[in-house]
């Protein structure tokens, strides 16, 4: 397609970011790649250019945006208050898969936050990220570069298949190192509580904050004030198959044979029990099979450690099903 354009991971041209840049201070959408997932990018202080985001993505506007920032410099900006939490976190953590939530300052407008007064702050690792937020020299608010619900894109060809021309500019970069969105982590709480488990681990955090909490399951937060971050939708990551989950390879064939008895086509996810490696690969499996046309789809848990519980965070919810602790 003639909106996609191939770029070093590591060494992207400068005259393929100079041009996304360009668009992005226009007000255009640009996709590009984070160390997680591919992000679709607006100018964050633009709310006609952040509204472009959610009708690109069919998404509804009580979901809020993460904002990228070049700099911890260019976050402050973006704040109400300066919290110390926030400076232990950032110099550990940032750049990296670890999105903050602070109270905002002014100048975010309540497009990027569903009208909270909240708003999420992440400074991506990813060179091409990373190149597109110095040259922009502006805040981008980029959620996963998908249909809203669908499986996240970890491949540039992901978004092609979810947004095709919607998009102003596709940065391809080839795939994303991660392949789980950001650690959403609530500031504005005390404890501070993870709204969604992502790249950065609990175990991580633990050494830096100590005590802190796990949000409430999304229905509480619906029933009282509201999501509290991105990705907290029941139903989200979906491929179109129905998903099937188990803790045991003995569970998973005993509902394959009931299955295949049924005359249903089933399609399984590939766990090798590394959960990084089912961390990098996942999304782009849920797609393979949605291609392959299967009946249903089955998936071993990882363990509920590390990046495995983000894993099964998003195995959950592809399969709309209570989030697990």
């Amino acid at each position: 397609m003639k909106n996609v354009v191939r770029v070093d991971p590591q060494n992207p041209a400068r005259a393929a970011i100079e041009r996304a840049a360009e668009l992005l201070r226009a007000g255009r959408l640009v996709a590009f790649p984070t160390e997680t997932v591919y992000g679709l990018g607006a100018h964050a202080l633009d709310p006609q250019a952040v509204r472009r985001i959610f009708d690109a993505k069919q998404r509804p506007d009580w979901d809020p945006l993460i904002v990228h920032v070049r700099d911890v410099g260019m976050a402050r900006k973006l704040m109400k208050r300066q919290l110390p939490q926030f400076d232990l976190l950032a110099e550990r953590f940032w750049p990296g898969a670890l999105t903050l939530v602070v109270a905002k300052s002014g100048r975010v407008p309540d497009e990027v936050t569903a009208r909270r007064p909240t708003v999420a702050l992440r400074m991506p690792r990813h060179p091409v990220a990373a190149a597109l937020l110095t040259i922009a020299d502006l805040p981008v608010a980029a959620p996963s570069a998908n249909r809203f619900g669908r499986p996240s894109p970890t491949r540039a060809e992901h978004v092609v298949e979810d947004l095709r021309d919607r998009v102003d500019l596709i940065l391809d970069a080839g795939p994303t190192t991660l392949g789980v969105e950001s650690t959403v982590l609530d500031l504005t709480q005390s404890p501070p509580a993870i709204l969604r488990p992502g790249g950065v681990s609990r175990e991580e955090l633990q050494t830096v904050l100590g005590e802190m909490r796990i949000a409430p399951g999304v229905s509480d937060e619906l029933a009282g004030r509201g999501l509290a971050g991105p990705g907290m939708t029941l139903k989200h990551y979906a491929p179109r198959a129905p998903v099937e989950l188990f803790e045991t390879n003995e569970q998973l064939e005993k509902r394959v044979l009931e299955l295949q008895g049924q005359g249903k086509r089933v399609g399984m996810v590939v766990n090798s029990m590394d959960a990084a490696v089912l961390a990098r690969t996942l999304f782009a499996q849920l797609r393979e099979l949605d291609a392959q046309a299967v009946d249903v789809i089955l998936c071993i848990l990882p363990a509920a450690e590390g990046i495995g519980w983000a894993v099964r965070d998003r195995l959950f919810r592809a399969a709309g099903l209570p989030v697990g602790k």
